[in-house]
This record gives C-alpha cells, structure tokens and sequence, in this order.
C-alpha cells in the first residue's frame, strides 16, 4: 500500500483487526457503567484536580459558528430560521423566536461521539450487536445521555506548533512518538481521565489556503497512538478534525481511529473542534492543560450531540 502522503505506516486489515482486539475494553468496567465506557476513569479526583489547572481564568470556547452556508467540507448546512418576530405580536411583551436542526455528524459542526455512534464488523463498544440495539427510534446502548456533562481535563496536543508551521497539510499523521515529544516540549504529562485535543491547525489552513472537502483528505492521528491513550487512561479524544488521518493508512478501513475508539475502547470523540484561539492562548501562557466542561445535549436514544465545549485556563 502505497501513499503520497505522510499517513503511514500502513496496516493491513488483517493487522488492524488483531489490533482491534488487542486494544478493545469490552471486559475492563463494571456493568453498572460499561456505556460510559472510558468517561469511567472521570473520576471525583479526576474533576477536582482538573479545577487546579485553572490559573488565568481565561474561557474559551471550543466550537465552531453554527454553519447554514453549504460548501465543500458543509454538504448539509444545519438550518436556522425566525418563526416569530416581535412586530407582528400584539400582547407584551413580544418575542422573536428561531427554529435550529442539523445533521451534525459531518465536518462543519462540532459535536460529541457517543460510543453507539460506530460499529466495527457488527459490533458496538462491549460487544453488543447493533442490529439489536439500533433501530429507526434511535439506540439502547451507550447512548450520549448516558455520558454527558463531563468535567475534566484538557490537553492541548498542538502538533503544528511542535513542527514549527501554522498548520499541518492535509494527510499527515501525528504518531505515537510526536505526542511524547510534545510531552516533553511542553512540559505536560498525559494522565487518567485527560481528554487530550489534537491541533493540526486545520482551520487556520481554511482561512489561508481556502476551503477544501476533508472527507478524504485531513491531518489526524495514526493508529499507532490508540495504544498509548489506553496506556494513560484517556478518557476524551478531541480534533480540529475527526481525529482520523485521512486518508486512512488502514486498507479496507476508512475510519481507523473511529473505530478503535469507539466501539473498541468506548472513548468518546470530538469532532470539528475549533482550537486556534486556545492554542494561541496556551502559548501565551506557557501551558497546555487546563479545565474542561463537555456539555451534550440530553438526547435519549442518541449517537452524538452537537457539543460547545469550554476551556478554562
């Protein structure tokens, strides 16, 4: 397998499936709360020493503008329209008030993966099969009202800084080996429970470079960092994209990452994340960890929620 991009090293899918099953948790958590599946390592200490890394006070928010205009990375724009305006209402007070949808699973809104959103040759995150929990009404299984709100903390993982550009080009992979050098540039150690936020610089590219179709072709991460992650207890793994280098170096795979995550290991994902202003704000001070609120909407029977998430540094 071939490539002319830096995506590699490339897996066979007979390689990768061993190291689905090398890697997948599906036996590591209690009954009670396997759905919540890596979310378990979000301790009460997990979320008390998370408020310890406020030091600033500085809040930033995470998502990206709620995108009606329809493009090559915004196939299916999310609507917003007035159903009332105030001028036509006679008693007081009057109002104005908007209707908003969205098909959020895509590129252009930030959102939050729950582990019921993936399935891997059948299977969702525990084992279980999706055509018995996943029907038209939505899923019984590992659902994002059984994940969300999430205190905890973040870990910039700014791979553009790390090499010294404002951005990454498009089918580049960060390894295993660049998040330890950031660990040792930065001077952070990932730690159970750390939603770590990969920056590859993918929107600053957008504003320079114009708008492209990331579908098949964006920076994110090899497979070779899953085993890391489940080494560190990472609870939440986050991107400027979807996480997965594209395209993908798995063959017969599209969305390696995806699936080791979700139905392997029950990481929660966040996709569309828009990270400049934080990563601009943690250079400033000289750190990359900071508090973390995760919010999904309470959606019974969901596979995702659009997501604000919010940074405290």
């Amino acid at each position: 397998m071939e490539s002319d991009f830096d995506n590699g090293p490339f897996l066979t899918s007979s390689e990768f499936d061993s190291l689905f099953h090398r890697l997948k948790t599906w036996n590591n958590y209690p009954a009670e709360s396997i759905e919540r599946g890596a979310l378990n390592f979000v301790t009460t200490e997990v979320v008390k020493n998370a408020a310890l890394a406020i030091q600033s006070g500085q809040v930033i928010s995470l998502a990206l503008p709620w995108n009606t205009i329809s493009g090559p990375d915004n196939a299916k724009p999310a609507a917003h329209y007035m159903v009332s305006l105030s001028q036509f209402e006679s008693s007081e007070p009057t109002s104005n008030r908007d209707f908003i949808s969205v098909d959020y699973h895509g590129k252009a809104v930030s959102h939050m993966d729950a582990p019921t959103h993936i399935v891997y040759k059948g299977d969702l995150f525990g084992g279980k099969k999706s055509i018995d929990h996943v029907t038209t009404e939505g899923s019984t299984w590992a659902t994002i009202d059984k994940l969300g709100p999430v205190v905890t903390r973040g870990v910039l993982l700014d791979a553009a800084r790390l090499r010294e550009v404002d951005y990454l080009e498009p089918g580049t992979a960060i390894r295993a080996e660049d998040i330890l050098a950031m660990e040792r540039k930065f001077g952070f150690t990932i730690s159970q429970g750390d939603c770590v936020l990969l920056r590859s610089g993918h929107f600053a590219r957008r504003a320079a470079v114009g708008v492209w179709n990331p579908d098949n072709l964006s920076a994110g991460f090899h497979v070779d960092v899953m085993e890391l992650f489940k080494d560190r207890k990472v609870s939440v793994i986050g991107a400027d994209g979807d996480s997965d280098v594209r395209p993908s170096p798995v063959e017969g795979v599209e969305s390696p990452i995806h699936a080791l995550a979700l139905p392997g290991m029950g990481i929660p994902l966040l996709d569309n994340l828009q990270l400049e202003a934080l990563a601009v704000a943690c250079a400033a001070e000289n750190r990359w960890t900071f508090q973390l609120t995760l919010a999904p909407l309470n959606i019974p029977r969901g596979t995702g929620s659009p997501l604000n998430p919010v940074a405290v540094l």
